[in-house]
């Protein structure tokens, strides 16, 4: 196995994009938007998703500005919502699709159930993707070398999957659900790769996370609670501890870009407990090396969102290893 070289990695080592047609969800600010500025800039056509098509239309202009000669078109689309997810994935059909970045997410945001009777977080972060991802396939099969990058977070490690009760209906603490549903983006990204790898498709799933990054997602869970003096502290802490934005990103712009990446690879900043610095792979969890886990979350992903991965099948059976998943 071959990487790049690791130190120093910064938006300037991404390789000319130019025929590639790239996906990124939640570009509407923060990582998404810059993630969608490099692409682009790189000669990438990329395809902003956001819920409000006019913030989509802002945030279509913020890229063009960075990057005058981007192609770049808007399409509205909701994680949270199924019927959103299929509606966005038929207005692709036809479309080849060489990169989907699964970028949109939710943080610690008080319970809230979706449309579709989701616990929010568990919704937006895990189940939205992983649908996505399986009606976008046949796209992404359609190209060379297809790559789908899932984000998730440090916070992952303090993760515990609790498959009997996913939508944390017994009880509901807003970091649990968080960082259950980012360890379920790890697990889903090694599943993903390994079910590509036995069906022979050249696919890879690689996944990142932006350290502390200055971005709106620390302070919409205490918006949404009401706490305004929990927002602005969290807003102070942000601008002396976080890293940019374009910063945060370059993990996931690696893990989009770099020849290097294999399915598996996580990247992260380098820096002092994974907080800032510029990208280089990652340690997970234990849970999150979990294959037992990973195939169990997939079987059950698949059966609450309806949509089955039938470009990869069939593939081997698991033999399943001693696992931490809880029931």
């Amino acid at each position: 196995m071959t990487y790049s070289v690791l130190p120093g990695w910064t938006a300037a080592d991404i390789p000319d994009l130019t025929g590639r047609r790239a996906v990124v969800t939640g570009a509407t600010s923060g990582l998404g938007e810059a993630t969608a500025v490099e692409l682009a800039r790189h000669g990438a056509h990329v395809v902003l998703t956001a819920r409000n098509p006019e913030r989509g239309e802002r945030s279509a202009a913020r890229v063009l500005a960075a990057a005058p000669d981007a192609s770049v078109e808007v399409a509205a689309l909701d994680l949270a919502d199924l019927a959103s997810v299929r509606a966005f994935a038929a207005g692709q059909t036809g479309q080849p699709l060489d990169l989907l970045v699964n970028n949109a997410g939710v943080m610690a945001v008080p319970e809230r159930r979706t449309v579709d009777g989701f616990e929010l977080q568990i919704a937006t972060n895990h189940l939205g993707p992983f649908a996505l991802t399986g009606l976008l396939l046949p796209a992404l099969l359609r190209r060379p070398g297809p790559r789908v990058v899932t984000v998730s977070s440090i916070v992952h490690w303090f993760g515990a999957l609790r498959l009997g009760d996913l939508m944390s209906e017994r009880s509901y603490d807003p970091w649990q659900a968080y960082s259950q549903s980012k360890l379920a983006n790890l697990l889903f990204m090694r599943e993903l790769g390994r079910r590509a790898a036995l069906a022979g498709a050249d696919l890879v799933s690689a996944a990142a996370h932006p350290g502390w990054a200055r971005t709106n997602l620390q302070y919409v869970g205490p918006r949404m609670a009401g706490r305004r003096g929990t927002e602005t502290a969290v807003k102070a802490v942000n601008a002396v501890l976080g890293q940019s934005a374009e910063t945060g990103a370059l993990p996931q712009l690696r893990a989009a870009t770099d020849p290097g990446v294999r399915s598996g690879d996580y990247f992260g900043p380098r820096g002092p407990a994974g907080q800032r610095g510029l990208p280089r792979r990652a340690r997970m969890s234990r849970n999150a090396g979990d294959d037992r886990a990973a195939s169990l979350l997939w079987e059950a992903s698949e059966q609450l969102t309806g949509v089955p991965y039938s470009a990869l099948e069939p593939h081997e059976p698991l033999e399943l290893t001693t696992g931490q998943a809880s029931t």
